[in-house]
């Protein structure tokens, strides 16, 4: 996982310089490159780094994949004197491209389809893809657009997910319970995405993230229709 994460971002930046013209790279790197290993209900912003002895010491190869290619990248374009920009988001939500379930779309699938009895004592961030999308363009875009840019919403426990998405489609069989009757303790990190704010993206609330979703996955036939009792 490691290997191939950072050899992509050094060809890209590489193909790039080589090309001769090209003005600006954006970059998708991942929140997952920002906040591991900060304690809970810390507020995180573009200058926070995953601690890669934390990802290696837990196992988290993802994380510390997109750490060292986000970092990969940065140094290479600084050495070929290209102008690049990176923006992090969060867990990603909302209409889907795909007619399969990602990883992040079965986040929220296994609390509709009856997979999931519990939710976990975790929280997370989330953000809508028209967003993200949008974040990406304004970076390309905006001539003052510089560094990283966290592309985040409010940070959600999992039951507030599970209660968000009760509310709207209650003919599912969401999930009450934490799993092992835990508790709702975790906090998770807060997110700025106060810069971002000022290229003009606006982050859409996580109803709106979740009710996308979902009517996605009833439209692509992933998820058996249910009408919703509300909308976000």
């Amino acid at each position: 996982m490691i290997e191939p994460a950072v050899s992509g971002a050094r060809n890209v930046i590489t193909a790039a310089a080589d090309a001769g013209g090209v003005r600006r790279v954006v970059m998708t790197s991942s929140i997952g490159a920002v906040y591991m290993g900060g304690g809970g209900g810390e507020e995180v912003d573009e200058t926070c780094w995953s601690d890669l002895d934390h990802c290696r010491d837990t196992g988290n190869w993802y994380c510390y994949a997109k750490t060292v290619a986000e970092q990969a990248a940065w140094e290479l374009a600084k050495e070929r004197r290209l102008d690049l920009v990176v923006v992090n988001p969060s867990l990603v939500l909302g209409p889907l491209l795909q007619r399969g379930v990602n990883a992040s779309t079965w986040h929220v699938l296994k609390y509709l389809d009856g997979s999931a009895r519990t939710y976990a004592d975790a929280a997370q961030a989330y953000v809508h893809v028209r967003d993200v999308a949008d974040a990406h363009a304004r970076a390309y875009e905006s001539p003052a657009a510089r560094g990283r840019y966290l592309c985040a919403g409010r940070t959600l426990h999992r039951g507030e997910v599970c209660r968000i998405l009760a509310a709207l489609f209650p003919g599912y069989p969401v999930p009450t319970r934490c799993k092992g009757d835990a508790g709702e303790t975790a906090e998770g990190c807060r997110f700025s995405s106060r810069k971002l704010a000022e290229l003009g993206v606006a982050v859409m609330p996580a109803s709106q993230c979740l009710y996308d979703t979902v009517v996605s996955l009833q439209d692509k036939g992933l998820l058996p229709f249910v009408p919703a009792a509300a909308m976000p």
